[in-house]
């Protein structure tokens, strides 16, 4: 609460002549304002009269006064006094044309004329953008008193309606003795432009006439009020203030302006009122008077606060000092002195939300109504309804499917609400016990049909896996039947033509064998001819092959990106190990954050508990323990919301390094496919011009036995009964018998499985480049 005196001010109109009837001396915290009435010779040589005056103000406006400088002073405390949540009034009283409307609205003709109400509503809404840490909200209102009856200057239908017709703003007074105004409109102003098209309206609504001491002289009192509330986010107090910025309608002697119609009538009505307010400064001067005509006018009513109540007020007192108003301006400064005496004690306005307050107390009231039933042990008797029941269950529901170890059951401290939750429990907790049993037998029973049908998928392809071997085993064994006799008719020819020298061997029991002297070397032996070639081959079928998949190591290891997909794996694997270490960071800040809310909750329910019992501590007043907890939940979640965002940024990295392993793992794959694609077409394309074997049948068992025999005796086949010696080498030097004739078509029969068929086209590849070596170095 703040007690202090009306502050007063004086302001002196500029005249178009010097003066010397008034002087202004500057003191400390005052000024001095000394009036000289000058001697009139025809009153005589004996003038009694008093001819010097002396008005102390807070502060003097001489003729040279800005605007600027008159807001400083005198505006700009009042408005931040509003902001803070204090009422503030300022008025202005003078006699007609002292330049009363100047200093409250200002001129129209420049911009650096704007009066007090202009450049308080800058600085308001200044104010108001500077400042986030509240909630503010502004409204306007606009009131005329003309001829002791109050009008809206806001109402739309002020422009294009008679003045009678308009509805007139009344006084209406609660028990507490608040004035209300009614039919009065509050415009809300959300910016300053905003703010300055409602005054612009109002002053184009008013009452302003011509008359001999001003020529456009406002004709009623105008108060021009701007409310504001305030709100912290998240708090139900709410601070409310308003500012009153008052033009006075001039006051003027009837006899001397000799005006008369409706202008007397004005004056008459602007007298009258100012002559209220001067009733009310008086006894409001008096320390021991107890009744204040506030009600003898409108004006006084409206104005009740200001004068000796709930406000800050100031007053501006406008002379105008030219000789023939010099009456009417020491009038001016005595009202302006017994303003001065009168003393208003402004309060904080703060008030609690209503809407907040009521939902807070009815918490409270259900809180402590429940308590009492589980004290008192008294049972409800009416039953659940069915919508009661439905939302339990789904309470119930919801908390058993929250995998929150932290989370909790809150249904009240009404037993009926406790018993049917225990009963609709053990309803889901037996039905689940028969739902995993049925589902443990179904799946017995599906686990054992899935185990019949791979059994039988496995020895389907198990079959069919035989049957590509026997093919694969009826060709290579055919071929090399093939190849074992055009090897036996080369060696025979080659015998009968050159008779190459033996070497007798004894093999017991008489009998001899011939061994030619000059064996062939192994190197020059066919793949067909070497030994453990079928054992190699048997394993031929594979889903890669070993010739294969030794191609596919190679290639991958000359690949062109194959550094940059080692490297992609190795940031991958860095990124998986980070990701983890800050998902543990983020689930230890998210539980410290939960910990710190639960123990507010339990310092909240023991102050409540301390309250209970000792009605001496003041629940409002704010908890220090509870503050801090407060600061340490905030910089947690600053810390989770900083590693959380980090969290996400890793996550997008690891999604996008995993994009581009899998592409380069597509990219590797399908050019290793072409590659081996091509590399089989050309293989095929050569065998097709060089070799055409015979087309053969598969063998039945006893066949395949005796083939095997046969390929163990080929194995020894070339050293026993062939030679290549170098006199037969040098005496023909191309052999027809083992070179493969080139006009023989492709007719390879193949096994349908392109990795088998391509390492039987690579053999006879290979079988191929060995005879045409052996060839070229014969």
């Amino acid at each position: 609460m703040v007690k202090q005196t009306i502050q007063i001010y004086a302001r002196i109109k500029p005249t178009k002549k010097q003066t010397g009837i008034y002087s202004v001396e500057e003191e400390n915290s005052t000024s001095a304002l000394e009036i000289i009435v000058p001697r009139d010779l025809a009153d005589g040589f004996v003038n009694n009269k008093r001819e010097s005056y002396k008005f102390k103000f807070q502060k003097t406006f001489d003729q040279e006064a800005k605007q600027d400088s008159v807001f400083e002073i005198i505006a700009k405390p009042v408005a931040e006094s509003v902001l803070a949540g204090y009422n503030g009034t300022i008025f202005a009283y003078g006699q007609t044309g002292s330049g009363k409307t100047f200093t409250i609205t200002g001129g129209a003709e420049r911009y650096i004329d704007r009066g007090i109400i202009p450049r308080t509503l800058s600085f308001i809404f200044q104010q108001l953008q500077k400042d986030s840490s509240h909630v503010y909200t502004t409204h306007i209102s606009y009131l005329e008193i003309y001829n002791e009856c109050g009008y809206d200057l806001l109402d739309p239908r002020h422009e294009a309606s008679k003045l009678e017709d308009l509805p007139k703003v009344t006084i209406m007074e609660d028990p507490e003795q608040n004035i209300h105004l009614k039919n009065l409109s509050l415009q809300q102003a959300a910016s300053e432009e905003e703010a300055l098209n409602l005054l612009f309206l109002g002053d184009t609504n008013r009452m302003i006439a011509e008359t001999p001491m001003n020529q456009a002289s406002t004709r009623s009192h105008c108060i021009f009020t701007i409310h504001l509330s305030s709100k912290e986010p998240g708090s139900a107090t709410i601070r409310r203030s308003k500012l009153h910025l008052v033009d006075l309608a001039g006051s003027e002697r009837v006899a001397k302006t000799g005006v008369g119609g409706q202008l007397l009538t004005e004056a008459k009505y602007i007298n009258l009122s100012l002559h209220y307010l001067e009733q009310v400064i008086i006894a409001l001067a008096e320390k021991h008077r107890s009744h204040i005509p506030y009600r003898n006018s409108m004006m006084t009513s409206v104005l009740r606060d200001s004068l000796g109540g709930n406000c800050m007020t100031t007053m501006i007192a406008t002379l105008s000092v030219d000789k023939k108003n010099i009456d009417e301006s020491i009038s001016t400064c005595r009202f302006a002195q017994r303003v001065a005496v009168i003393k208003n004690e402004a309060v904080l306005n703060e008030e609690i939300d209503p809407r907040l307050m009521i939902v807070r107390l009815k918490k409270e009231i259900q809180t402590l109504k429940d308590e009492l039933a589980i004290l008192t042990g008294k049972p409800r008797t009416e039953e659940l309804t069915e919508e009661e029941l439905l939302t339990l269950e789904e309470l119930l529901k919801a908390f058993v499917e929250d995998r929150d170890p932290e989370s909790m059951l809150d249904v009240g401290a009404d037993m009926r609400k406790i018993h049917h939750c225990f009963k609709h429990f053990k309803q889901l907790v037996n039905e689940r016990a028969i739902h995993d049993t049925r589902l443990s037998s179904a799946k017995t029973t599906e686990k054992s049909a899935d185990t019949t049908s791979v059994k039988k998928e496995e020895m389907d392809k198990l079959q069919g896996l035989l049957q590509q071997r026997d093919n694969e085993i009826n060709i290579l064994v055919n071929m090399l039947k093939k190849e074992k006799k055009r090897a036996q008719d080369a060696i025979l020819q080659l015998n009968t033509s050159n008779a190459p020298s033996t070497t007798e061997v004894s093999q017991g029991a008489g009998q001899k064998s011939l061994i030619p002297s000059n064996p062939i070397p192994r190197d020059f032996l066919t793949p067909e001819q070497k030994p453990g070639f079928l054992h190699r081959k048997a394993g031929i079928g594979d889903d890669m092959s070993q010739g294969r998949q030794e191609a596919f190591e190679i290639f991958k290891r000359d690949y062109a990106d194959s550094v940059t997909i080692e490297d992609n794996k190795q940031l991958l694997k860095q990124r998986f190990s980070e990701a983890k270490l800050l998902g543990e960071k983020v689930n230890e800040a998210r539980n410290k954050i939960n910990q710190l809310k639960g123990d507010i909750e339990q310092r909240r329910m023991q102050t409540a508990a301390l309250g209970v019992t000792n009605a001496s501590v003041d629940s409002n007043e704010p908890d220090p323990v509870e503050e801090e907890l407060r600061k340490q939940i905030e910089e947690e979640k600053k810390c989770y919301k900083a590693l959380f965002n980090r969290l996400k940024g890793l996550k997008t990295e690891i999604e996008h390094l995993q994009f581009l392993l899998e592409k380069a793992k597509v990219k590797l794959q399908k050019d290793f496919e072409d590659w081996w694609s091509e590399q089989a077409t050309s293989l095929q394309g050569q065998s097709s011009s060089v070799w055409r074997a015979p087309v053969l049948t598969p063998l039945n068992s006893q066949q395949r036995l005796q083939s095997s025999s046969l390929s163990e005796t080929d194995q020894t086949l070339p050293t026993a009964d062939s030679s290549f010696s170098s006199s037969a080498s040098s005496q023909n030097k191309s052999i027809p018998a083992i070179r493969t004739p080139k006009n023989v078509g492709s007719a390879i029969p193949l096994t349908g499985d392109s990795q088998v068929d391509a390492d039987i086209l690579a053999f006879v590849k290979a079988r191929q480049n060995l005879m045409q070596k052996k060839g070229l170095s014969n």
